[in-house]
């Protein structure tokens, strides 16, 4: 789908494009795409600097710190004629890493709820 679809879609689960704080989060979501799929597919994740150019902020509204930037990212697609590049993806380049890419892409994507542990 593509990056707002994908939203749209956890939404509608009452869920969010996921977030990532650190590596080991990083990596938690690279095994569970590499069990749905059997490889390191290029995935959207909330990520997005569409709001203010420059400015990354998560779906979720979660504070966005942590970052895995392949080298030379986010680059908005460098001089491409298609535009600037707004939306999240990870496991790109063979270092598997993250890369700003245009929000009309069709990939697949990873949804992530809060779920309370809250005594009754």
């Amino acid at each position: 789908m593509t990056w707002a679809s994908a939203q749209k879609n956890c939404v509608s689960l009452q869920a969010s494009l996921a977030s990532v704080h650190n590596i080991d989060e990083y990596h938690e979501i690279q095994r569970l795409i590499m069990a749905t799929s059997k490889e390191h597919k290029r995935t959207w994740i909330g990520g997005s600097d569409a709001q203010e150019e420059g400015t990354w902020l998560w779906s979720d509204g979660s504070p966005f710190h942590y970052t895995n930037w392949c080298a030379g990212e986010p680059n908005n697609g460098a001089s491409h004629p298609r535009g600037i590049q707004h939306c999240l993806q990870m496991n790109d380049k063979a270092e598997k890493c993250c890369d700003d890419l245009w929000c009309n892409n069709a990939l697949p994507f990873v949804c992530a709820k809060k779920i309370c542990s809250c005594a009754p």
